[in-house]
């Protein structure tokens, strides 16, 4: 079995252009949005007071120019770019293994939501029995799209660790296929999909401007390893990632810093989806400066402060998880300074993807009952 070094050496553009050939049928081609008005604010120095307690206290705020781009997987199917890897994965088992063993033996995996929402529709679509093990305090909503796909569901407790070991036992009665949920070269490459698509969309919209970032969420990391495999062949697009800081979240950027992949994260952010330690192919991928540039966090009142802004300005309805690049784009100085510097007068063109929109009017309105 390659180690997970070699498995990211082999991760190329072209893996990625393969991935999107077999997976068009079964996906969307979601739409790339801008709005004047975030390009506005997020083009506007923030207030002095907002940099108390930072490293740029007593400093002027920088004054960066953005132009955005926003990715809306929360318009793919099952409401979340998860469909992507899923429905990639699942084709390749079925042409390595066959369509009778893997039928016979089933499919499973573990998720928080939006992976078992979007795996239960590959399988029901690929008639494949599934099993998926989602932590007791996943989003109902979320339970009963994985449910309404006819996939069983197991529940487990919050963390991975956990999650693992539920998935350890019913392997053992039911033989199943383990179809990880992002540490996984097929995943990696069905997820990438989503930044071929957007470059296009951008050069469709812009001619021949150059897009100067993207930034995706890092959870597991199969979103933005597989965006940063996309564009490692396309110098002139730096790639980022973003996480929440709530109770340690934010593993991977403290995991960059410290030079060592971080191996257990235990965290109740309200980016449900971002709970989960970035995985070994991943980490591989996003450590590799030439790759991703470079990861950042935001806090839980940041993340409320752009999913609105998302809401009321946008009319685009996104889960929390979605919004942390855009929160790291408005409210991180380090990243706006660097738009500023390296962006002068003419700015950036920023992607933002927006990862998925799996959230329910009762769990928006109790977010915002105390704002």
């Amino acid at each position: 079995m390659p180690s997970p070094a070699e498995t990211a050496q082999s991760l190329t553009p072209a893996a990625i252009e393969a991935a999107y050939s077999l997976i068009q049928p079964y996906v969307h081609r979601t739409p790339l949005l801008t709005c004047h008005t975030l390009d506005t604010i997020a083009s506007t120095p923030q207030s002095p007071d907002a940099l108390l307690g930072t490293p740029f206290e007593g400093q002027s705020p920088a004054h960066p120019r953005f132009r955005f781009f926003f990715k809306c997987e929360n318009l793919q199917r099952i409401g979340a770019f998860k469909a992507r890897g899923a429905f990639h994965a699942l084709l390749r088992l079925v042409a390595e293994r066959g369509e009778e063993e893997v039928k016979r033996r089933g499919v499973i995996t573990h998720s928080s939501g939006n992976h078992a929402q979007a795996l239960a529709l590959a399988a029901s679509t690929l008639q494949i029995p599934a099993y998926i093990v989602m932590p007791r305090i996943s989003t109902p909503s979320k339970i009963a799209g994985t449910r309404s796909h006819g996939a069983e569901v197991i529940f487990s407790g919050s963390t991975s660790v956990e999650r693992e070991a539920v998935v350890e036992e019913i392997q053992a009665k039911t033989d199943a296929i383990l179809v990880p949920p992002y540490d996984d070269f097929n995943i990696i490459c069905g997820q990438g999909t989503s930044g071929l698509e957007l470059a296009a969309q951008h050069a469709e919209l812009t001619g021949s401007r150059t897009l100067d970032a993207v930034i995706t969420p890092v959870g597991g990391g199969g979103l933005n390893s597989g965006v940063a495999t996309f564009f490692s062949d396309k110098p002139q697009t730096r790639v980022f990632g973003a996480e929440p800081s709530f109770e340690g979240a934010d593993d991977c950027r403290r995991g960059l810093q410290a030079g060592q992949r971080v191996e257990a994260v235990s965290t109740l952010t309200i980016a449900d989806g971002l709970r989960t330690p970035v995985g070994f192919i991943n980490w591989e991928v996003i450590s590799n400066k030439k790759k991703v540039e470079g990861v950042f966090a935001v806090t839980e009142n940041q993340i409320k402060a752009a999913m609105r802004l998302v809401l009321e300005r946008m009319k685009v309805v996104i889960e929390p998880s979605a919004v942390v690049g855009l929160a790291a784009c408005l409210f991180d100085e380090d990243l706006r300074r660097r738009v500023e510097q390296e962006g002068g007068e003419d700015g950036w063109d920023v992607a933002v993807v927006f990862s998925g929109g799996n959230t329910t009017v009762e769990a928006i309105a109790k977010l915002f009952s105390s704002v």
